[in-house]
């Protein structure tokens, strides 16, 4: 054990020589074992780390919402089992059928839940034509439903009162006893088929026996929890408030030539049409415009009565000129230009003012089309005031309404001498036509747009 070995004894030398591959500190390459710099061929020192496993890939029925996402209350408070999906679109994305009821008379409207702040006037989403459902006044059916359901949970307490337990405290359950008729009483309940998915795009659903009944229906497709700037490939609570006031105030677009700004699924422009005679429904993207020109031909029933027409055009608010490219999918020709610039009296928007700059072209594009059309205008912009809590603030805003709002007063302080602007907003007693739920942040306003005398 002498401290200082000598050379003599090469497993206790200190300073281990080369012919000791044991205690060699500092390990020549031919020492696999000891050596601390481990070389590629050394397996049992390598330090660096294996490569991690990878995340295993969620399964398609996950729910796996992106920080991005975002999805619409229309869709968000009705049951998911009432969403059915008819195909795929051009990016990948589901697409949905949804079935919106007209309510007709006073009762229908209070029994569909149409006070604010009630959910049960969210959108009814029926199911498609073939499975034998038929479509029934919001509150008929339902109604009697929630009271036998509620019949249930009563009688489920009282029994849960005298609940008996066996010889060890638990909680002895009495099974049901088996009908001995295995057919049921009452009439079967409606069996909900798969739709399969469509691969023509001039498929559509549609069955001969619910004919009478479509009248009653707006039938729309559209997506659900999509990124910020497909946002327009769903349906809005905006747009059926708008929806609501074109119904109500049909006398002031009976006839007309309307332009809709950012019409996002259509349903605004589809429901203008049953009275207007022309509604140029605008938008960008191509998939979305096709969306757009498939819900008008689903609901070619509602506007042929009428004789009113639909057109399906590209409207860039980031651009000054529209797309006259003849090449191109939903472009402008010149008798379209002329028609929109002589004829247009009315200007829709609603659900637009979620961005910033999006708000700005907006409005610039309203006051350019403005000064093109030969008439004089009406603009009808609906919008909801969406409070949110930012960090910025640490408080409840609304930033993007507020935007809103000062692009109104700047527009009617806008003195070029050839327009005037007036804005006021509309009052929001007018009778709810289309079942959704209608809220106290639901918003109209009115622009008239007049020549300087």
């Amino acid at each position: 054990m002498h401290m200082e070995a000598q050379p003599s004894c090469p497993r206790m030398h200190m300073e281990a020589q080369p012919s000791c591959p044991l205690m060699h500190i500092e390990a020549q390459p031919s020492c696999p074992t000891m050596h601390m710099e481990a070389q590629p061929s050394c397996p049992l020192m390598h330090m660096e780390a294996p490569p991690r496993e990878q995340a295993p890939t969620p399964a398609m029925e996950e729910v796996a919402f992106k920080g991005d996402t975002v999805l619409s209350d229309v869709h968000l408070h009705t049951p998911s089992q009432r969403h059915l999906m008819m195909r795929l679109n051009g990016t990948g994305q589901p697409v949905f059928l949804s079935h919106f009821k007209f309510v007709w008379n006073q009762d229908s409207q209070t029994d569909s839940g149409a006070e604010v702040g009630d959910h049960g006037g969210v959108p009814t989403e029926e199911t498609p034509a073939g499975t034998g459902s038929t479509v029934s006044p919001p509150g008929s059916s339902r109604s009697c439903q929630g009271s036998s359901l509620q019949a249930g949970a009563d009688a489920l307490c009282q029994e849960s009162v005298g609940a008996q337990l066996d010889e060890d405290g638990d909680l002895d359950v009495v099974r049901r006893p088996r009908a001995a008729d295995p057919k049921p009483a009452g009439p079967l309940r409606d069996k909900v088929h798969p739709m399969i998915l469509m691969q023509e795009e001039d498929d559509t659903p549609g069955d001969d026996a619910q004919e009478s009944s479509t009248l009653h229906v707006i039938k729309i497709e559209h997506t659900m929890a999509t990124p910020l700037e497909d946002v327009g490939k769903q349906v809005w609570r905006g747009a059926l408030f708008l929806a609501d006031y074109i119904l109500f105030q049909w006398d002031l677009f009976q006839g007309c030539t309307i332009l809709e700004l950012g019409a996002g699924t259509g349903l605004a422009s589809i429901v203008a049409a049953t009275v207007a005679r022309t509604v140029y429904c605008t938008d960008v993207g191509a998939d979305l415009l096709a969306m757009c020109q498939r819900n008008v031909a689903l609901n070619s029933h509602l506007t042929a009565p009428g004789g009113g027409v639909v057109k399906v055009r590209e409207l860039d608010w980031l651009k000054d000129d529209l797309c006259t490219d003849p090449e191109a999918l939903f472009s402008w020709s010149e008798e379209d230009i002329s028609d929109l610039y002589n004829h247009t009296t009315i200007m829709l928007a609603a659900e637009v003012f979620y961005d910033d700059d999006l708000t700005d072209a907006l409005f610039k594009t309203l006051c350019r089309l403005a000064h093109k059309l030969k008439n004089a205008c009406t603009a009808i912009l609906s919008v909801e005031k969406r409070l949110n809590f930012t960090l910025s603030h640490l408080d409840v805003t609304c930033e993007a309404y507020d935007r809103f709002r000062a692009s109104l007063r700047r527009l009617e302080q806008e003195e070029d001498g050839q327009l005037r602007f007036a804005v006021a907003p509309v009052e929001a007693s007018f009778p709810q036509r289309l079942a959704y739920e209608r809220i106290q942040q639901l918003e109209l306003w009115k622009i008239l747009v007049e020549p300087v005398t």
